[in-house]
């Protein structure tokens, strides 16, 4: 069984940056280092892991980090924060 990761990294201007992958140390490594120039991280580098969750399935990996990369960044630093209470009621816009 192979694992997956979905990832969320801290950039050096305070964004953040969701993925996904089945080899975090490696893809961490990548990031840091600027290993892909057209990446997102390349030019916000230096780049600090916050946060990651294991999956024993890519394609749930894969719906999490798309599900993720819609949050707001309220909802991000929350589950960052572990505080798992807040999310369903952290919305994309206010109402």
């Amino acid at each position: 069984m192979k694992i997956s990761y979905v990832y969320i990294l801290k950039c050096a201007d305070t964004s953040y940056y969701t993925g996904v992958t089945s080899n975090l140390n490696k893809r961490l490594t990548q990031h840091k280092s600027g290993f892909y120039r057209d990446c997102f991280t390349y030019r916000r580098r230096p780049v600090e892991l916050v946060f990651y969750a294991e999956f024993t399935s890519i394609s749930m990996a894969i719906d999490t980090e798309k599900q993720i990369k819609k949050w707001s960044r309220a909802k991000k630093q929350a589950l960052i924060d572990g505080d798992y209470d807040k999310l369903p009621n952290l919305a994309k816009k206010n109402f």
